[in-house]
């Protein structure tokens, strides 16, 4: 692909880092509480309590000489907010900056420091202005992309389209991801080579049709009048086509081509296995394009350009979060009565669909990208280290993920077993691997685990594979992915020139992996982020790297305790998952996020805040369970409102 259709990616990747910039002691923000007092608070206050007063000089003396135009550590700089203004649209940041400052942990020790006073005034500014931002009926939904579909989304369409077997989209150029996901409408580019793949698969699929039963449904006319059958397939194939009723102007320009195909010579099957090609090349088909121009409702007196994104269009938003696939034929009419306006319509239509074994692809498709196990296809451990990791064993890591995940959905349990369960699935290969005893056969089955170590995804083989290195673990790697995936707090990108851990033969001779750890963290600039991420990864240091357990590192009797910078301390994975089901708050909004940006199909914005804690609300009334996060996304505000176009 070209790298004028990468713009889009470099762009947003930017933002991102801005977003998780300051967050430079990582999993405070999750695991601990603000160590300010109410007294302190109460005590603290400026006769001009303007930005320009009490913030930007703060921010001159104690914060630019690291965060400002000359110098951005973790990709930051504070000195280009100027006013109370900028400081909304970059509220994620200034939250965090706020924590810092509460913790004490800017500016650093060894650094210039301010007086309480100056300290309190300036996180008591910070957080009065971040809530002014109130949540109300005209907060911005914001506004996704033209999105294409992507390979999954292209195969299944097909399919329920035209009853067909193949998946020709595994032909297509990878797609590119964005916020986590491959469903993200900035990074959905077309090629030159991928408009030719769809050229070659529109023919694929229609003669793959012609030689099916369902041919006669498109290919046949039943009747005297060979336009009038061809009129009335155009309407109908084309309602599920492009996910709404056809315009009069698109239905003649289609008529027309039947026509010009049977002047040409062509029979009728002929004629229309060519519209069917025509429809399958149209951009009303490869993306989803949202036409909608009605008002929002609620404020009658509102000049507000938010939209309702319409009945096909929010169709359209149902079938392809759950499914991944067009809606079907039930979601076409309900949307053609205006019945999905109805707030308890959307919830039996959403509950319906998740009982519907299309709902595999709401499992394979977004849990695999939130736990990244898709990077377990790319996972090379060491043959030498571990000899009995093959093929069968990686694709048995895989299935105990999906499965497990599939159970949450299916069985309505509550999402903080992803964290911590009693149960999990494995066949002989696996159990192997665990030291399960009393299984057999290739067959996968579900299997209790009671109070053991395992239990939930963090000790889950695949997961613990993806995140070790081909030789050995790797805690750092471990914490950074429960601070990214699981607390949704991820680091900054490390300091420029770091050296990797030597990895010499004299080297490993020369102490154990922690202890060559903390001599390599010796670096301040490094210190701070290590501190956290790695407590947290060698606390499942007990699982080696590709998960079996273990209680010893060569000689070396496993050390697997951890401490927080507040001062707690845990050992093991059974105490870090207490640990992590303390702060269960942090970990259902980290996920309600990760869920809504691939719901939208789009990063989330500082206006999305409102629709994170609605969600968040939602699920919590639900007691956590899984229904409870779909319903709180299909009821959000960004999911069936829009932004309309200028």
């Amino acid at each position: 692909m070209h790298s004028r259709l990468r713009l889009p990616y470099k762009r947003f990747t930017n933002q991102s880092h801005l977003r998780v910039a300051m967050q430079w002691f990582c999993v405070t923000f999750a695991l601990s509480a603000p160590s300010f007092s109410a007294a302190e608070n109460a005590s603290a206050g400026t006769s001009d309590d303007s930005f320009e007063n009490v913030v930007a000089p703060f921010v001159k003396e104690y914060c630019a000489k690291c965060h400002g135009e000359k110098r951005q550590r973790a990709g930051l700089d504070l000195e280009v907010y100027r006013s109370a203004a900028s400081v909304t649209p970059a509220r994620k940041t200034w939250a965090k900056v706020l924590m810092m400052l509460r913790e004490h942990k800017m500016p650093p020790e060894k650094s210039s420091q301010p007086s309480a006073a100056q300290r309190i005034d300036v996180a008591n500014w910070i957080e009065r202005e971040l809530a002014k931002f109130q949540c109300s009926n005209e907060v911005d939904p914001g506004r996704v992309t033209v999105r294409r579909l992507n390979r999954t989304e292209y195969n299944n369409t097909v399919r329920d389209l035209l009853g067909v077997d193949v998946r020709p989209a595994e032909q297509f150029p990878d797609d590119d991801v964005g916020y986590g996901f491959d469903n993200i409408g900035d990074v959905l580019a077309v090629s030159a080579l991928l408009a030719e793949n769809y050229l070659d698969a529109a023919d694929t699929l229609v003669e793959r049709a012609t030689q099916l039963d369902t041919a006669t449904r498109f290919f046949v006319c039943e009747g005297d009048d060979p336009e009038a059958c061809a009129r009335r397939f155009i309407e109908h194939f084309g309602l599920r086509a492009y996910r709404r009723p056809l315009l009069n102007r698109e239905k003649e320009r289609l008529i027309a081509l039947f026509r010009q195909s049977i002047t040409d010579g062509a029979s009728y099957s002929e004629a229309i296995q060519t519209v069917t090609k025509a429809f399958l090349v149209a951009p009303h088909f490869l993306f989803r394009l949202e036409r909608s121009t009605e008002r929002a409702t609620g404020n009658e007196n509102s000049s507000s350009t938010v939209r309702f994104v319409g009945d096909f269009e929010l169709a359209t938003r149902l079938s392809y979060f759950i499914w991944s696939s067009m809606p079907d034929d039930e979601l076409l009419e309900l949307a053609e009565r205006g019945e999905l306006r109805n707030p308890e319509i959307v919830d039996a239509q959403a509950l319906r669909m998740l009982s519907d074994q299309k709902s595999t692809a709401l499992v394979k498709n977004f849990v695999e990208q939130w736990l990244q196990i898709r990077r377990l296809e790319s996972a090379t451990p060491d043959p030498q280290a571990f000899p009995f990791f093959d093929e069968e064993l990686r694709e048995a890591m895989r299935t105990e993920t999906l499965l497990f995940a599939e159970a949450i959905m299916r069985d309505d349990r509550s999402v903080l077993e992803f964290i911590d369960a009693d149960f999990t699935y494995a066949n002989e290969r696996l159990a192997r691997h665990y030291g399960l005893d009393g299984i057999s056969g290739e067959s996968f089955r579900r299997v209790a685990l009671g109070r053991r170590e395992r239990g939930g995804v963090l000790t889950q083989a695949s997961i613990l594979t993806i995140t070790s290195n081909p030789t050995r673990t790797s805690p750092v790697a471990r914490g950074k992915w429960i601070l990214e995936q699981i607390l949704g707090a991820p680091p900054p990108p490390p300091p420029p020139n770091v050296e990797e851990l030597e990895e010499t033969r004299e080297a490993i001779l020369s102490g154990t992996l922690r202890e060559r750890m903390e001599r390599h963290r010796a670096d301040p600039n490094c210190a701070t982020c290590h501190v956290e991420m790695d407590a947290l990864g060698f606390s499942l240091e007990n699982f080696d790297a590709v998960g079996a357990w273990r209680r010893f590192d060569g000689k070396s009797l496993i050390d697997s305790t951890g401490e927080l910078p507040d001062g707690r301390t845990f050992e093991g994975p059974r105490e870090l998952k207490n640990l992590l089901m303390e702060r269960r708050d942090g970990f259902t909004q980290a996920l309600a996020e990760k869920m809504l940006t691939y719901a939208l199909g789009r990063g989330l914005e500082y206006y999305d805040a409102c629709a994170v804690e609605e969600v968040v609300r939602r699920l919590r009334a639900q007691q956590d369970r899984f229904s409870g996060l779909i319903l709180g996304i299909v009821h959000s505000r960004p999911f069936r409102y829009t932004r309309a176009a200028d």
